[in-house]
């Protein structure tokens, strides 16, 4: 055999024992000892051959930070169920430009404009929550113009809304704050409406199931020396009757607690129907 094969095998060998003693030193030594540990010590760390050695714990200052929270702040409700406001009154007025109130705005904040909210909010992909926040209201003004003084207080007959359970049986004058209409129903189906006015804040018309106690074809308030033809009164002096303020003002003035029509001889076709003893539901 040539001298230079003998070196180069002799170099070889002696560079397979060094680093084989490199990889025993650096696993025996991570256990601070001299020696390869055998894991039983209670200072061992070294697992036994042929063992993975488990992850180490992190100390509280290696912990990951907690995720942080992508929800975002919930938008600030404007108007809501059971509100009673001008702004309100803009709302629907906005909200019936663009095809989702089709009704005369009544300031009321109902069902009927929570439902027109929902479905404009559907639309905009927006949370439906049938409520009037910041985010709903801000898009809804910037696709809409600032309502007229006709558009807030329209003349147009209203339309009636769902009749309350109460309104399905027998004869009933059925009517309603949210829509401003007065339905006349004989067992469930309605003969004939009309647009109504209701008492202002300080002398709301009261609301609850009545009957027509009384009738009077020509009348004047003993109270307010106001006239109050074809008087169909129902609670404690409030009435049914013709109102030629309404007729002429509009949604722009109240009764003093009466339900006022403005139609005069719609109302006096309804009148010679009416009987004492009907009922009498006046309900949001």
């Amino acid at each position: 055999m040539k001298r230079s094969s003998v070196i180069r095998r002799a170099v070889l060998a002696t560079a397979a024992v060094v680093l084989a003693a490199g990889c025993t030193a650096q696993a025996a030594g991570s256990g601070g000892g001299s020696g390869a540990s055998t894991g039983t010590g209670t200072g061992a760390t070294t697992p036994p051959a042929g063992t993975t050695a488990p992850p180490a714990t992190p100390s509280s200052d290696d912990k990951p930070s907690a995720t942080p929270t992508t929800e975002q702040p919930k938008a600030k409700v404007l108007m809501d169920d059971g509100d009673e406001n001008e702004q309100v009154r803009e709302l629907q007025a906005r909200l019936r430009q663009i095809g989702y109130f089709d009704r005369a705005p009544t300031g009321f904040y109902g069902t009927m404009t929570a439902g027109a909210v929902k479905s404009f909010q559907k639309k905009r992909e927006l949370p439906q929550t049938g409520t009037a926040d910041e985010v709903t209201w801000q898009k809804l003004v910037a696709m809409t113009h600032r309502p007229t003084a006709d558009e807030l207080k329209p003349s147009t007959t209203n339309k009636l809304d769902t009749p309350d359970p109460r309104c399905m049986t027998g004869r009933v004058m059925c009517i309603s704050k949210e829509s401003r209409t007065l339905a006349w129903m004989i067992d469930g189906k309605v003969v004939s409406s009309f647009d109504v006015r209701f008492g202002s804040e300080n002398t709301p018309t009261r609301e609850g199931e009545f009957k027509v106690e009384w009738k009077a074809r020509d009348w004047t308030s003993t109270i307010y020396h106001t006239p109050m033809p074809y008087a169909m009164f129902f609670s404690r002096g409030q009435a049914v009757h013709y109102s030629a303020d309404f007729a002429a003002r509009g949604y722009n003035g109240a009764s003093h607690g009466c339900v006022n029509v403005r139609d005069k001889s719609k109302l006096a076709a309804l009148f010679d129907q009416v009987k004492v003893g009907d009922k009498v539901v006046v309900h949001w």
